[in-house]
Protein backbone atom coordinates (compact mmCIF):
# COMPACT_ATOMS: atom_id res chain seq x y z
CA UNK A 1 0.00 0.00 0.00
CA UNK A 2 1.27 3.44 -0.74
CA UNK A 3 0.73 5.13 1.99
CA UNK A 4 2.43 2.64 4.39
CA UNK A 5 5.44 3.51 2.03
CA UNK A 6 5.10 7.13 2.75
CA UNK A 7 4.79 6.53 6.30
CA UNK A 8 8.04 4.22 6.72
CA UNK A 9 10.23 6.68 4.46
CA UNK A 10 8.77 9.58 6.61
CA UNK A 11 9.49 7.70 10.01
CA UNK A 12 12.52 6.01 9.17
CA UNK A 13 14.74 8.11 6.28
CA UNK A 14 18.38 8.36 7.36
CA UNK A 15 18.49 11.32 4.73
CA UNK A 16 21.60 13.62 5.75
CA UNK A 17 20.72 17.09 5.93
CA UNK A 18 22.90 19.40 6.93
CA UNK A 19 23.28 22.15 10.05
CA UNK A 20 22.38 24.70 8.00
CA UNK A 21 20.07 23.79 6.30
CA UNK A 22 17.97 21.91 9.57
CA UNK A 23 18.79 25.28 11.55
CA UNK A 24 16.77 27.08 8.75
CA UNK A 25 13.69 25.12 9.32
CA UNK A 26 14.33 25.02 12.46
CA UNK A 27 14.27 29.32 12.57
CA UNK A 28 10.78 28.51 10.63
CA UNK A 29 9.42 27.83 14.48
CA UNK A 30 9.81 31.14 15.34
CA UNK A 31 6.82 32.56 13.03
CA UNK A 32 5.56 36.06 14.83
CA UNK A 33 8.20 35.80 17.13
CA UNK A 34 10.95 37.61 14.63
CA UNK A 35 10.41 40.74 15.76
CA UNK A 36 11.20 40.12 19.76
CA UNK A 37 14.07 37.69 18.34
CA UNK A 38 15.53 40.69 16.62
CA UNK A 39 14.24 43.12 19.61
CA UNK A 40 16.48 40.64 22.12
CA UNK A 41 19.60 40.57 19.87
CA UNK A 42 19.98 44.38 20.44
CA UNK A 43 19.69 44.14 23.99
CA UNK A 44 22.41 41.19 23.46
CA UNK A 45 24.76 43.32 21.47
CA UNK A 46 24.25 46.36 24.02
CA UNK A 47 24.77 44.05 27.00
CA UNK A 48 28.42 42.58 25.17
CA UNK A 49 29.43 45.82 24.00
CA UNK A 50 29.17 47.16 27.09
CA UNK A 51 30.80 44.30 28.88
CA UNK A 52 33.65 44.78 26.46
CA UNK A 53 34.24 48.33 27.37
CA UNK A 54 35.82 47.63 30.63
CA UNK A 55 38.68 45.97 29.81
CA UNK A 56 39.73 49.27 27.73
CA UNK A 57 38.72 51.52 30.51
CA UNK A 58 40.45 49.62 32.99
CA UNK A 59 43.58 50.01 31.00
CA UNK A 60 43.55 53.11 30.16
CA UNK A 61 43.45 54.03 33.67
CA UNK A 62 46.02 51.60 34.94
CA UNK A 63 48.52 53.30 32.41
CA UNK A 64 47.26 57.28 32.66
CA UNK A 65 45.92 57.25 36.79
CA UNK A 66 47.56 54.43 38.49
CA UNK A 67 51.12 54.30 37.16
CA UNK A 68 50.57 58.51 37.72
CA UNK A 69 49.12 58.15 40.71
CA UNK A 70 46.66 60.61 39.82
CA UNK A 71 43.66 59.23 42.22
CA UNK A 72 41.08 61.63 40.91
CA UNK A 73 41.11 59.44 37.42
CA UNK A 74 40.70 56.70 39.15
CA UNK A 75 37.69 57.73 41.43
CA UNK A 76 35.90 58.89 38.16
CA UNK A 77 37.04 55.91 35.94
CA UNK A 78 35.54 54.04 38.76
CA UNK A 79 32.14 55.72 38.63
CA UNK A 80 31.93 55.24 34.60
CA UNK A 81 32.67 51.58 35.38
CA UNK A 82 30.36 50.82 37.73
CA UNK A 83 27.47 52.80 35.75
CA UNK A 84 28.63 50.40 32.16
CA UNK A 85 27.94 47.68 34.74
CA UNK A 86 24.58 48.35 35.32
CA UNK A 87 23.91 49.16 32.24
CA UNK A 88 25.09 45.70 30.93
CA UNK A 89 23.29 44.01 33.92
CA UNK A 90 19.73 45.99 32.85
CA UNK A 91 19.96 44.86 29.26
CA UNK A 92 20.84 41.48 30.36
CA UNK A 93 17.70 40.98 32.20
CA UNK A 94 16.04 42.50 29.54
CA UNK A 95 17.18 39.91 27.01
CA UNK A 96 16.78 36.96 29.25
CA UNK A 97 12.85 37.92 30.24
CA UNK A 98 12.13 38.55 26.33
CA UNK A 99 14.01 35.17 25.31
CA UNK A 100 12.23 33.28 27.88
CA UNK A 101 8.62 34.32 26.87
CA UNK A 102 10.18 34.16 23.14
CA UNK A 103 10.67 30.39 24.05
CA UNK A 104 7.58 29.46 26.53
CA UNK A 105 5.44 30.81 22.95
CA UNK A 106 7.61 28.88 20.54
CA UNK A 107 6.77 25.47 22.72
CA UNK A 108 3.41 25.92 23.17
CA UNK A 109 3.24 26.60 19.35
CA UNK A 110 5.19 23.87 18.96
CA UNK A 111 2.97 21.70 20.83
CA UNK A 112 0.22 22.89 18.96
CA UNK A 113 1.32 22.31 15.53
CA UNK A 114 3.08 18.23 16.15
CA UNK A 115 -0.48 17.82 18.01
CA UNK A 116 -2.27 19.16 15.01
CA UNK A 117 -0.31 16.85 12.62
CA UNK A 118 -0.87 13.64 14.60
CA UNK A 119 -4.37 14.28 14.35
CA UNK A 120 -4.33 14.64 10.41
CA UNK A 121 -2.59 11.46 10.36
CA UNK A 122 -4.72 8.15 9.12
CA UNK A 123 -4.80 5.34 11.39
CA UNK A 124 -2.07 3.27 9.78
CA UNK A 125 0.54 5.51 10.82
CA UNK A 126 -0.58 4.54 14.70
CA UNK A 127 -0.27 0.93 13.85
CA UNK A 128 3.60 2.07 13.21
CA UNK A 129 4.32 3.90 15.95
CA UNK A 130 4.14 3.51 19.55
CA UNK A 131 2.12 5.90 21.48
CA UNK A 132 4.48 6.26 24.43
CA UNK A 133 7.06 7.27 21.72
CA UNK A 134 5.00 9.66 20.09
CA UNK A 135 4.18 11.19 23.34
CA UNK A 136 7.55 11.35 24.12
CA UNK A 137 8.59 13.72 21.00
CA UNK A 138 5.52 16.16 21.56
CA UNK A 139 6.45 16.16 25.50
CA UNK A 140 10.66 15.51 25.58
CA UNK A 141 11.72 16.78 22.19
CA UNK A 142 9.66 19.98 21.85
CA UNK A 143 11.30 20.74 25.44
CA UNK A 144 14.50 20.35 24.45
CA UNK A 145 13.71 22.80 21.49
CA UNK A 146 12.54 24.93 23.68
CA UNK A 147 15.76 25.17 26.20
CA UNK A 148 17.34 25.97 23.34
CA UNK A 149 15.72 28.83 22.07
CA UNK A 150 14.73 30.42 25.98
CA UNK A 151 18.28 29.64 27.31
CA UNK A 152 21.05 28.12 24.82
CA UNK A 153 20.37 30.99 21.85
CA UNK A 154 20.70 33.84 24.22
CA UNK A 155 23.93 32.84 25.73
CA UNK A 156 25.16 31.90 22.67
CA UNK A 157 24.67 34.60 20.42
CA UNK A 158 25.80 36.79 23.63
CA UNK A 159 29.17 34.88 23.40
CA UNK A 160 29.37 35.55 19.91
CA UNK A 161 29.14 38.62 19.84
CA UNK A 162 31.19 39.54 22.94
CA UNK A 163 33.97 36.87 20.56
CA UNK A 164 33.86 39.10 18.01
CA UNK A 165 34.40 42.26 20.01
CA UNK A 166 37.31 40.81 22.01
CA UNK A 167 38.82 39.65 19.10
CA UNK A 168 38.56 43.13 17.36
CA UNK A 169 39.57 44.95 20.60
CA UNK A 170 43.02 42.45 20.28
CA UNK A 171 43.73 42.91 17.03
CA UNK A 172 43.42 46.77 17.42
CA UNK A 173 45.64 46.75 20.35
CA UNK A 174 48.02 44.43 18.93
CA UNK A 175 47.31 42.71 15.64
CA UNK A 176 50.89 40.33 16.45
CA UNK A 177 50.18 39.03 20.06
CA UNK A 178 46.43 39.07 19.08
CA UNK A 179 47.02 36.39 16.13
CA UNK A 180 49.17 34.58 18.08
CA UNK A 181 46.33 34.62 21.18
CA UNK A 182 44.03 33.55 18.70
CA UNK A 183 45.93 30.53 16.96
CA UNK A 184 44.72 27.83 19.33
CA UNK A 185 41.11 29.12 18.26
CA UNK A 186 41.17 27.78 14.56
CA UNK A 187 42.32 24.19 16.24
CA UNK A 188 38.83 24.62 17.86
CA UNK A 189 37.04 25.09 14.55
CA UNK A 190 38.60 22.26 12.92
CA UNK A 191 37.91 20.15 15.91
CA UNK A 192 34.17 20.98 16.55
CA UNK A 193 32.94 20.91 12.72
CA UNK A 194 34.77 17.37 13.18
CA UNK A 195 32.74 16.10 16.06
CA UNK A 196 29.78 17.49 15.93
CA UNK A 197 28.08 15.33 13.84
CA UNK A 198 29.09 12.22 16.02
CA UNK A 199 27.82 14.43 19.14
CA UNK A 200 24.20 14.81 17.22
CA UNK A 201 24.09 11.14 16.27
CA UNK A 202 24.55 10.40 20.16
CA UNK A 203 22.11 12.71 21.34
CA UNK A 204 19.15 11.38 18.57
CA UNK A 205 19.83 7.82 19.44
CA UNK A 206 19.38 8.49 23.46
CA UNK A 207 16.28 10.25 22.06
CA UNK A 208 14.30 7.32 20.48
CA UNK A 209 15.63 5.08 23.48
CA UNK A 210 13.82 7.67 26.00
CA UNK A 211 10.91 7.26 23.26
CA UNK A 212 11.28 3.77 23.80
CA UNK A 213 10.99 3.85 27.70
CA UNK A 214 8.18 5.78 27.47
CA UNK A 215 6.46 3.45 24.96
CA UNK A 216 7.37 0.39 27.25
CA UNK A 217 5.55 2.25 30.69
CA UNK A 218 2.93 3.42 29.19
CA UNK A 219 2.33 -0.27 27.30
CA UNK A 220 2.75 -1.98 30.83
CA UNK A 221 0.66 0.29 32.66
CA UNK A 222 -2.44 0.18 30.33
CA UNK A 223 -2.13 -3.98 30.31
CA UNK A 224 -1.24 -3.79 34.51
CA UNK A 225 -4.36 -5.26 35.35
CA UNK A 226 -3.22 -8.28 33.10
CA UNK A 227 -0.22 -8.59 34.83
CA UNK A 228 -1.59 -8.58 38.04
CA UNK A 229 -4.22 -10.98 37.03
CA UNK A 230 -1.40 -13.28 35.44
CA UNK A 231 1.13 -12.33 38.46
CA UNK A 232 3.82 -11.54 36.14
CA UNK A 233 4.83 -8.74 37.86
CA UNK A 234 8.14 -10.49 36.72
CA UNK A 235 7.68 -9.77 33.34
CA UNK A 236 7.22 -6.31 33.75
CA UNK A 237 10.56 -5.67 35.42
CA UNK A 238 12.68 -7.25 33.00
CA UNK A 239 10.77 -5.83 29.87
CA UNK A 240 11.49 -2.55 31.92
CA UNK A 241 15.01 -3.19 33.22
CA UNK A 242 15.81 -3.94 29.46
CA UNK A 243 14.67 -0.52 27.91
CA UNK A 244 16.11 1.34 30.89
CA UNK A 245 19.32 -0.08 30.44
CA UNK A 246 19.43 0.67 27.27
CA UNK A 247 17.85 4.16 27.81
CA UNK A 248 20.80 4.63 30.93
CA UNK A 249 23.75 3.58 28.02
CA UNK A 250 22.73 5.95 25.56
CA UNK A 251 22.16 8.53 27.84
CA UNK A 252 25.83 7.83 29.44
CA UNK A 253 27.05 8.12 25.76
CA UNK A 254 25.08 11.06 24.73
CA UNK A 255 26.48 13.03 28.22
CA UNK A 256 30.04 11.30 27.30
CA UNK A 257 29.68 12.95 23.99
CA UNK A 258 27.94 16.77 24.95
CA UNK A 259 30.89 16.91 27.39
CA UNK A 260 33.97 16.30 25.13
CA UNK A 261 33.79 20.14 24.17
CA UNK A 262 34.76 21.65 27.45
CA UNK A 263 37.99 20.22 28.08
CA UNK A 264 39.60 21.12 24.35
CA UNK A 265 38.52 24.53 24.75
CA UNK A 266 39.52 25.34 28.26
CA UNK A 267 43.14 23.82 27.15
CA UNK A 268 43.14 26.46 24.28
CA UNK A 269 41.96 29.32 26.28
CA UNK A 270 45.06 28.29 28.38
CA UNK A 271 47.36 28.13 25.93
CA UNK A 272 46.22 31.46 24.74
CA UNK A 273 46.31 33.22 27.95
CA UNK A 274 49.82 31.73 28.19
CA UNK A 275 50.68 33.20 24.91
CA UNK A 276 49.50 36.47 26.04
CA UNK A 277 51.53 36.46 29.25
CA UNK A 278 54.92 35.46 28.03
CA UNK A 279 54.55 37.37 24.42
CA UNK A 280 53.29 40.38 26.35
CA UNK A 281 55.93 40.83 28.99
CA UNK A 282 58.69 40.29 26.19
CA UNK A 283 56.87 43.64 24.55
CA UNK A 284 56.75 45.55 27.55
CA UNK A 285 60.90 44.37 28.09
CA UNK A 286 61.41 45.81 24.90
CA UNK A 287 59.61 48.65 25.35
CA UNK A 288 56.34 48.31 22.91
CA UNK A 289 54.18 47.60 25.06
CA UNK A 290 52.59 49.02 28.37
CA UNK A 291 51.17 47.31 32.18
CA UNK A 292 47.73 49.06 31.18
CA UNK A 293 47.75 47.31 27.70
CA UNK A 294 48.71 44.07 29.11
CA UNK A 295 45.66 43.96 31.86
CA UNK A 296 43.09 44.82 29.11
CA UNK A 297 44.72 41.98 26.60
CA UNK A 298 44.59 39.93 29.26
CA UNK A 299 41.07 40.26 29.94
CA UNK A 300 40.08 40.25 26.34
CA UNK A 301 41.41 37.48 26.13
CA UNK A 302 39.69 36.13 29.15
CA UNK A 303 36.51 37.42 27.30
CA UNK A 304 37.40 35.49 23.87
CA UNK A 305 38.01 31.93 25.43
CA UNK A 306 35.40 31.98 28.57
CA UNK A 307 32.35 32.71 25.78
CA UNK A 308 34.00 29.91 23.60
CA UNK A 309 34.03 27.50 26.61
CA UNK A 310 30.57 28.49 27.28
CA UNK A 311 30.07 28.09 23.44
CA UNK A 312 31.22 24.11 24.01
CA UNK A 313 28.29 23.48 26.19
CA UNK A 314 25.85 25.61 24.37
CA UNK A 315 26.85 23.65 21.17
CA UNK A 316 26.58 20.37 22.89
CA UNK A 317 22.59 21.62 23.53
CA UNK A 318 22.50 23.11 19.68
CA UNK A 319 22.98 19.55 18.39
CA UNK A 320 20.26 18.18 21.31
CA UNK A 321 17.80 20.63 19.74
CA UNK A 322 18.65 19.94 16.43
CA UNK A 323 18.16 16.11 17.38
CA UNK A 324 14.98 16.63 18.58
CA UNK A 325 14.22 19.34 15.89
CA UNK A 326 14.72 15.95 13.43
CA UNK A 327 12.20 13.50 15.51
CA UNK A 328 9.76 16.12 15.11
CA UNK A 329 9.81 17.41 11.43
CA UNK A 330 9.77 13.52 10.77
CA UNK A 331 6.42 13.74 11.85
CA UNK A 332 5.33 17.62 10.59
CA UNK A 333 6.80 16.68 6.49
CA UNK A 334 4.30 13.52 6.14
CA UNK A 335 1.08 14.19 4.57
CA UNK A 336 -2.34 12.56 4.96
CA UNK A 337 -2.98 10.31 1.55
CA UNK A 338 -6.86 10.09 2.58
CA UNK A 339 -7.15 13.15 0.68
CA UNK A 340 -10.14 14.43 -0.64
CA UNK A 341 -11.16 13.67 -3.62
CA UNK A 342 -12.74 16.48 -6.45
CA UNK A 343 -16.46 15.51 -7.04
CA UNK A 344 -17.20 12.74 -8.85
CA UNK A 345 -20.52 12.49 -10.99
CA UNK A 346 -23.37 10.52 -8.91
CA UNK A 347 -23.99 6.82 -10.11
CA UNK A 348 -27.42 5.83 -9.78
CA UNK A 349 -26.67 2.35 -8.18
CA UNK A 350 -29.78 2.04 -6.28
CA UNK A 351 -27.80 1.14 -2.87
CA UNK A 352 -26.74 3.22 -0.40
CA UNK A 353 -23.25 1.28 -0.56
CA UNK A 354 -21.19 -0.15 -3.23
CA UNK A 355 -17.98 -1.91 -3.29
CA UNK A 356 -16.41 -2.00 -6.55
CA UNK A 357 -14.02 -4.83 -6.93
CA UNK A 358 -12.66 -3.60 -4.12
CA UNK A 359 -8.94 -5.20 -2.98
CA UNK A 360 -6.73 -3.91 -0.02
CA UNK A 361 -3.57 -5.23 1.84
CA UNK A 362 -2.03 -4.06 4.97
CA UNK A 363 1.40 -5.16 3.67
CA UNK A 364 2.33 -5.36 -0.16
CA UNK A 365 2.52 -8.48 -1.42
CA UNK A 366 -0.53 -9.79 1.31
CA UNK A 367 -3.85 -9.11 0.23
CA UNK A 368 -6.48 -8.95 2.96
CA UNK A 369 -9.57 -8.62 0.42
CA UNK A 370 -9.26 -9.36 -3.33
CA UNK A 371 -11.98 -8.00 -6.13
CA UNK A 372 -14.49 -7.84 -3.66
CA UNK A 373 -17.79 -6.56 -4.92
CA UNK A 374 -21.48 -6.32 -3.40
CA UNK A 375 -24.36 -3.72 -2.44
CA UNK A 376 -25.79 -2.91 0.69
CA UNK A 377 -29.86 -1.19 0.16
CA UNK A 378 -31.58 1.25 2.32
CA UNK A 379 -33.08 0.03 5.25
CA UNK A 380 -31.88 -3.48 5.99
CA UNK A 381 -29.90 -5.05 8.40
CA UNK A 382 -26.71 -7.11 7.54
CA UNK A 383 -24.79 -9.35 9.08
CA UNK A 384 -20.92 -9.91 8.71
CA UNK A 385 -19.29 -13.34 9.70
CA UNK A 386 -16.09 -15.26 9.07
CA UNK A 387 -13.32 -16.73 11.23
CA UNK A 388 -11.27 -14.29 13.41
CA UNK A 389 -8.82 -13.02 11.04
CA UNK A 390 -10.33 -13.27 8.02
CA UNK A 391 -10.94 -9.53 7.41
CA UNK A 392 -14.70 -8.81 9.01
CA UNK A 393 -13.38 -5.73 10.95
CA UNK A 394 -10.78 -4.80 7.83
CA UNK A 395 -14.13 -4.31 5.62
CA UNK A 396 -16.04 -2.29 8.02
CA UNK A 397 -12.80 -0.15 8.41
CA UNK A 398 -12.99 0.31 4.57
CA UNK A 399 -16.45 1.90 4.63
CA UNK A 400 -16.01 3.81 7.31
CA UNK A 401 -12.71 5.25 5.32
CA UNK A 402 -10.26 4.66 8.21
CA UNK A 403 -8.44 3.21 5.11
CA UNK A 404 -8.37 3.72 1.79
CA UNK A 405 -8.51 0.54 -0.96
CA UNK A 406 -5.31 -0.39 -2.63
CA UNK A 407 -7.13 -1.50 -5.81
CA UNK A 408 -11.10 -0.22 -6.53
CA UNK A 409 -14.13 1.72 -5.58
CA UNK A 410 -15.85 2.19 -2.80
CA UNK A 411 -19.52 4.42 -3.55
CA UNK A 412 -21.53 6.02 -0.72
CA UNK A 413 -25.21 7.02 -2.17
CA UNK A 414 -23.62 6.72 -5.92
CA UNK A 415 -20.43 9.21 -5.11
CA UNK A 416 -16.80 8.02 -4.31
CA UNK A 417 -16.68 7.55 -0.50
CA UNK A 418 -13.11 8.97 -1.25
CA UNK A 419 -14.69 13.00 -2.70
CA UNK A 420 -16.60 12.92 0.61
CA UNK A 421 -15.03 15.28 3.04
CA UNK A 422 -14.35 14.01 7.45
CA UNK A 423 -17.64 15.86 8.29
CA UNK A 424 -19.88 14.44 5.50
CA UNK A 425 -18.66 11.39 5.78
CA UNK A 426 -19.00 11.40 9.91
CA UNK A 427 -22.46 12.00 9.72
CA UNK A 428 -23.34 9.69 7.19
CA UNK A 429 -21.78 6.54 9.09
CA UNK A 430 -21.22 6.20 12.17
CA UNK A 431 -18.94 3.12 13.89
CA UNK A 432 -19.39 1.18 17.51
CA UNK A 433 -16.03 -0.50 17.79
CA UNK A 434 -15.72 -3.51 20.19
CA UNK A 435 -13.03 -1.89 22.06
CA UNK A 436 -15.40 1.76 23.30
CA UNK A 437 -13.19 4.78 23.26
CA UNK A 438 -14.31 6.88 26.61
CA UNK A 439 -12.33 9.99 28.22
CA UNK A 440 -12.53 11.77 31.27
CA UNK A 441 -15.48 14.03 31.61
CA UNK A 442 -18.86 13.78 32.11
CA UNK A 443 -21.08 11.43 30.54
CA UNK A 444 -22.88 13.83 28.47
CA UNK A 445 -19.37 15.37 27.27
CA UNK A 446 -18.40 11.30 26.21
CA UNK A 447 -21.94 10.89 24.22
CA UNK A 448 -21.97 14.74 22.42
CA UNK A 449 -18.45 13.66 21.41
CA UNK A 450 -17.96 14.72 17.86
CA UNK A 451 -21.56 15.60 17.23
CA UNK A 452 -21.65 19.18 16.77
CA UNK A 453 -25.20 19.43 16.47
CA UNK A 454 -26.06 18.68 19.67
CA UNK A 455 -23.26 20.58 21.87
CA UNK A 456 -25.11 23.81 22.62
CA UNK A 457 -28.39 22.20 23.80
CA UNK A 458 -29.37 22.00 27.09
CA UNK A 459 -29.37 19.04 29.99
CA UNK A 460 -33.19 19.04 29.32
CA UNK A 461 -32.98 19.04 25.92
CA UNK A 462 -30.38 16.93 25.24
CA UNK A 463 -32.88 14.01 27.29
CA UNK A 464 -35.67 14.90 24.96
CA UNK A 465 -33.29 14.11 21.87
CA UNK A 466 -32.37 10.74 24.02
CA UNK A 467 -36.12 9.98 24.07
CA UNK A 468 -36.67 10.71 21.24
CA UNK A 469 -34.49 7.70 19.94
CA UNK A 470 -35.21 5.33 22.58
CA UNK A 471 -31.66 6.03 24.81
CA UNK A 472 -33.18 7.09 27.88
CA UNK A 473 -33.10 3.42 28.85
CA UNK A 474 -29.72 3.68 28.73
CA UNK A 475 -28.66 6.47 30.57
CA UNK A 476 -30.94 5.48 33.79
CA UNK A 477 -27.92 3.03 33.96
CA UNK A 478 -25.85 5.76 35.01
CA UNK A 479 -25.41 7.39 38.44
CA UNK A 480 -25.33 10.91 37.99
CA UNK A 481 -27.09 10.63 34.64
CA UNK A 482 -25.81 12.98 32.05
CA UNK A 483 -23.44 14.54 34.32
CA UNK A 484 -22.00 11.83 35.85
CA UNK A 485 -18.23 11.79 36.10
CA UNK A 486 -15.73 9.53 34.58
CA UNK A 487 -12.42 9.28 35.84
CA UNK A 488 -9.28 8.89 33.59
CA UNK A 489 -8.92 5.17 33.72
CA UNK A 490 -12.56 4.67 33.34
CA UNK A 491 -12.35 2.33 36.17
CA UNK A 492 -15.73 3.73 37.86
CA UNK A 493 -17.79 2.20 35.22
CA UNK A 494 -17.80 -1.27 33.69
CA UNK A 495 -16.71 -2.39 30.16
CA UNK A 496 -20.93 -2.78 29.32
CA UNK A 497 -21.62 0.83 30.50
CA UNK A 498 -18.79 1.86 28.02
CA UNK A 499 -19.85 0.20 25.10
CA UNK A 500 -23.14 1.45 26.36
CA UNK A 501 -21.86 5.46 26.45
CA UNK A 502 -20.39 4.12 22.62
CA UNK A 503 -23.62 3.44 21.23
CA UNK A 504 -25.91 6.39 22.72
CA UNK A 505 -23.24 8.50 20.94
CA UNK A 506 -23.09 6.54 17.91
CA UNK A 507 -27.44 6.47 17.73
CA UNK A 508 -27.74 10.12 19.01
CA UNK A 509 -26.23 10.94 14.96
CA UNK A 510 -28.73 9.37 13.25
CA UNK A 511 -26.70 7.74 10.86
CA UNK A 512 -27.61 6.49 7.18
CA UNK A 513 -25.32 3.55 8.14
CA UNK A 514 -24.33 2.00 11.41
CA UNK A 515 -21.25 -0.45 11.88
CA UNK A 516 -21.82 -2.95 15.31
CA UNK A 517 -18.24 -4.26 15.11
CA UNK A 518 -18.92 -7.03 18.63
CA UNK A 519 -20.88 -3.65 20.11
CA UNK A 520 -22.69 -6.19 22.28
CA UNK A 521 -19.80 -8.88 23.31
CA UNK A 522 -19.89 -7.23 27.19
CA UNK A 523 -23.69 -6.82 27.21
CA UNK A 524 -25.91 -8.90 28.87
CA UNK A 525 -29.13 -10.47 27.38
CA UNK A 526 -31.21 -7.65 28.83
CA UNK A 527 -29.76 -5.01 27.78
CA UNK A 528 -28.93 -6.25 24.07
CA UNK A 529 -32.47 -6.82 23.95
CA UNK A 530 -32.92 -3.45 24.66
CA UNK A 531 -30.20 -1.82 22.15
CA UNK A 532 -31.74 -4.35 19.54
CA UNK A 533 -35.20 -2.36 20.10
CA UNK A 534 -33.44 1.03 20.06
CA UNK A 535 -31.93 0.16 16.15
CA UNK A 536 -35.63 -1.06 15.28
CA UNK A 537 -36.56 3.28 16.02
CA UNK A 538 -33.32 4.00 14.06
CA UNK A 539 -35.12 5.81 10.69
CA UNK A 540 -36.11 3.22 8.52
CA UNK A 541 -33.35 4.10 5.96
CA UNK A 542 -30.92 3.20 8.05
CA UNK A 543 -28.79 0.37 7.10
CA UNK A 544 -27.26 -1.64 10.17
CA UNK A 545 -24.14 -3.79 9.49
CA UNK A 546 -23.56 -6.01 12.74
CA UNK A 547 -20.36 -7.84 13.09
CA UNK A 548 -20.59 -10.96 15.77
CA UNK A 549 -19.97 -14.12 16.72
CA UNK A 550 -22.91 -14.64 18.73
CA UNK A 551 -25.11 -16.17 16.33
CA UNK A 552 -28.32 -14.93 18.86
CA UNK A 553 -27.01 -11.41 17.51
CA UNK A 554 -27.21 -11.51 13.44
CA UNK A 555 -30.45 -13.58 13.41
CA UNK A 556 -32.84 -10.46 12.25
CA UNK A 557 -30.32 -9.91 10.21
CA UNK A 558 -31.74 -9.59 6.09
CA UNK A 559 -28.67 -10.73 4.85
CA UNK A 560 -25.58 -12.42 5.47
CA UNK A 561 -21.97 -12.59 4.38
CA UNK A 562 -19.57 -14.75 4.98
CA UNK A 563 -16.13 -13.03 4.92
CA UNK A 564 -12.84 -15.26 4.59
CA UNK A 565 -9.50 -15.45 2.74
CA UNK A 566 -9.80 -12.20 0.80
CA UNK A 567 -13.71 -12.96 -0.71
CA UNK A 568 -16.77 -11.84 0.52
CA UNK A 569 -20.33 -14.17 -0.62
CA UNK A 570 -23.48 -14.29 0.17
CA UNK A 571 -24.11 -16.95 3.09
CA UNK A 572 -28.04 -17.00 2.49
CA UNK A 573 -29.41 -18.67 5.82
CA UNK A 574 -27.66 -18.47 9.09
CA UNK A 575 -27.60 -22.44 8.92
CA UNK A 576 -25.63 -22.11 5.43
CA UNK A 577 -23.79 -19.16 7.74
CA UNK A 578 -22.94 -21.39 10.02
CA UNK A 579 -21.33 -24.22 7.57
CA UNK A 580 -19.50 -21.91 6.20
CA UNK A 581 -18.01 -20.44 9.34
CA UNK A 582 -17.33 -24.23 10.65
CA UNK A 583 -15.80 -24.81 7.02
CA UNK A 584 -13.31 -21.76 7.22
CA UNK A 585 -11.89 -22.43 10.69
CA UNK A 586 -11.45 -26.26 9.77
CA UNK A 587 -9.29 -24.37 6.91
CA UNK A 588 -7.63 -21.94 9.09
Amino acid sequence: MSYNLNIKKGITSNEKVSTATTLKRLMTLMGNERNNLYIAMVFIFINSGLNLIGPYLIGHAVDNYVVTKQYEGVIKYSIILFGVFCLAMVSGYAQAQLMGQVGQRMLFNLRNTVFTKLQELPIDFFNQNKAGDLISRVNNDTDKINQFFSQSLVQFMSSIFTMLGAGIFLISINPKLALAALAPALFLLIFTRSISPWVKNKNAVNMKSTGSLSAEIQESLNNFKVIVAFNRRDYFRKRFAEVNNENYNSAVKAGVANNVFAPFFSFSSSIGQLVVLAFGIYLISVGQFSIGLLISFLAYIAQFYNPLRQIAVLWANFQVALAGWDRISQILVLENNLEVMETTVKEDTGSLLSFRNVSFSYIPGTEILRNVSFDLERGKTYAFVGPTGGGKTTTASLIARLYDPTKGQILLNGVDIRSLTAIERTAKIGFILQEPFIFSGTIRDNILYGNACFSQLSNEELISELKEVGLEGLLERFDGGLMGEINTSGDGISLGQKQLIAFMRAVLRRPDLLILDEATANIDTVTEQLLDEILRKLPKSTIRIIIAHRLNTIESADEIYFINSGSVTKAGSIQDAVKLLMNGKRES
